[in-house]
């Protein structure tokens, strides 16, 4: 951890492109110069979270083994960097050296079959780039009627470096599935592990080298495919909204004709209406302290979202870099004061009284579902004595940051909201006593409203939504940021607007009980997402296994979760924008 405190004070003090090497080289090399080569973990193909130290398994080592120093990034990754055994010096081909001989027991030959099973991938670095390669296959023979499954063991591998002058462009690996050795049945096994290198002269530039790993997800076809997800969405999103918005301005200008034209012809005639409530429509949300944090959390979440959109477009994270989890952390940390401002602001705008509870909640209302989930998922990492098992030292770290950084912050910006308290603005005068709200049927009560307003938004999403997870919970690349922000920006615009006219027929319908309707209605997004997650895990992935699918649900419920307040917050805001324009714009007792 020696240089967690060099990373978080670089990204504190602004910093916004990390693209220094490793080890603080500048990757410059003369011929025969020893060029930092690491392994970091091995775990199956198809369970992304699951990784395992390299030496886990039975491999070659090093007489003594040397980890590298990891910054924040690295360790929340799961990298557990350690010296590899091969020797690949600059420009310096080998051919078929040897790495060691070693006896394998019963008990490593069923470990290596096992990992061989299913699919065991390792991965490394050689001057900060990343390559992958398989410990191995399964060969099947068919004799007659019968198939049976031959495990074999690649024991030599070959290096493919690509250079530039006196820097290292790109490495591949390849393994021989010739020189193998068959681990099929349990019995002790004499391996000579072997490697090769051959060096090749290239004309890519060094600052085009991490090209390669995004080039797939930018090649013409997988841009035709986001470009076509993003024009559908923009012309069904459009269309709806349209539709929905001509049918908004058209009725709320009959209801302001019709409003106006009783006011002149008669005091007396009953009100009938969103104007009908005016009395009540301002009256304050139950559980205010509760409703404040909410408004805090998913304020906060919200430009944390803005802030990491805003690194990603101008170029802070590339494939690889392994920033983007130390971004989050330290963010987050930093935009708690806005979270506090919010919170204790809107609660003292609503009469509250306990502005420090408030606040306590408001700093726990994220934070604690996210840590409850992570000591769970770390036990469970435990047990499976899995690198996603984070040491004590990074545990302390983040506790540190949290308690060093967040509450103070957290606290500062609830003194200062509570400070800059101003009366909550309500064009209408608010009743002693509240009306009753009328027998409404089924479908205007929460839930099918909540089905309604996340089903626009969800739709705009969910086409881009398969290379997310497919990048996250599995092994493609995504680099294309100015898209998923078109999409971001989409996402809040429709969830603004479908919120805003539930909100209408819901004061239309005489029920004035919409601050905490607009809050499940604009974030019942996150519930889609969760739903989705069901549908990804069992029909688009080869994800198996506890450890993995606790992963995979345990933290995609706190993503959903933070979508919830968010998207919640986002429809909050538009729905009182909406009812302040309509209330203000009628003559109210």
């Amino acid at each position: 951890m020696g240089r967690v405190d060099g990373v978080l004070l670089i990204i504190l003090l602004g910093a916004c492109v990390l693209r220094a090497g490793a080890d603080g080289s500048d990757h410059r090399y003369k011929e025969g110069d020893h060029v930092p080569l690491y392994a970091n973990k091995v775990g199956p193909l198809h369970n992304p979270s699951e990784t395992y130290r390299y030496y886990d398994l039975p491999f070659c080592s090093p007489d003594h083994i040397t980890e590298k120093k990891e910054a924040l990034g690295e360790v929340l990754n799961g990298d557990r960097l350690v010296d590899a055994p091969y020797e690949l010096n600059f420009h310096e081909d080998q051919q078929s050296k040897s790495l060691c001989k070693k006896t394998l027991l019963k008990e490593d030959v069923a470990k290596i079959r096992y990992a061989v099973s299913k699919d065991y991938y390792f991965q490394m670095f050689y001057d900060d780039l990343p390559f992958w390669g398989f410990i191995g296959r399964i060969e099947k023979e068919k004799f007659d009627l019968s198939e049976n499954e031959k495990y074999l063991l690649f024991k030599h591998i070959h290096f493919d470096i690509l250079y530039n002058d006196d820097r290292v462009i790109e490495i591949d690996v390849l393994s021989d599935p010739n020189m193998s050795i068959d681990i099929t049945d349990d019995k002790e096994v004499d391996v000579d592990f072997s490697y090769s290198v051959s060096w090749k002269k290239t004309d890519i530039p060094f600052e085009k080298r991490m090209d390669k790993y995004s080039r797939i997800s930018s090649m013409p076809k997988h841009l035709q495919v986001h470009w076509f997800t993003i024009n559908n969405s923009c012309v069904t999103v459009l269309l709806l909204t349209g539709f929905l918005a001509t049918i908004l301005m058209r009725v709320l200008k009959n209801d302001f004709i019709r409003y106006s034209r009783d006011e002149e012809s008669s005091e007396d005639q009953e009100e009938t209406g969103w104007k009908y409530i005016h009395g009540d429509v301002f009256r304050f949300p139950k559980h205010k302290s509760l409703f404040s944090a909410v408004i805090g959390s998913g304020t906060q979440l919200l430009a944390l979202a803005m802030f990491i959109f805003l690194l990603a477009i101008v170029g802070v994270f590339y494939p690889y870099n392994r920033v983007f989890f130390t971004a989050l952390v330290v963010i987050y940390a930093l935009t708690s004061g806005i979270a506090g401002y919010t919170a204790s602001n809107l609660y003292l705008q609503l009469e509250g009284t306990n502005w420090v509870r408030n606040l306590l909640l408001t700093g726990c209302l994220f934070c604690g579902p996210l840590f409850l989930t992570f000591c769970f998922l770390n036990t469970v990492a435990i047990a499976y004595n899995a690198t996603a098992a984070l040491p004590i030292g990074t545990i302390l770290v983040i506790l540190l940051i949290w308690m060093l950084v967040t509450s103070p912050l957290l606290v500062l910006g609830g003194v200062a909201g509570k400070n800059s308290k101003v009366e909550f603005h309500a064009p209408c005068r608010t009743t002693k006593y509240p009306r009753e709200i009328p027998q409404l049927p089924w479908y205007r009560s929460t839930i099918p409203q909540m089905a309604m307003a996340g089903f626009l938004p969800f739709s705009a999403i969910y086409l881009e939504l398969y290379y997310i997870f497919a990048s996250v919970w599995g092994h493609k690349i995504y680099t294309i940021y100015s898209i998923l922000f078109i999409v971001f920006i989409i996402l809040i615009i429709v969830t603004a607007f479908i919120t805003v006219a539930l909100t209408y027929f819901q004061l239309a319908a005489e029920d004035h009980e919409w601050w905490w309707r607009s809050i499940l209605c604009g974030g019942s997004t996150g519930f889609f997402i969760l739903f989705y997650c069901l549908y990804y895990y069992h029909a688009r992935s080869d994800m198996y296994g506890f450890m993995q699918t606790s992963f995979f649900f345990g933290y995609m419920a706190c993503i959903c979760y933070g979508f919830f307040l968010m998207l919640g917050t986002v429809g909050f805001r538009a729905s009182l924008i909406f009812v302040r324009h309509i209330y203000h714009s009628i003559k109210c007792e």
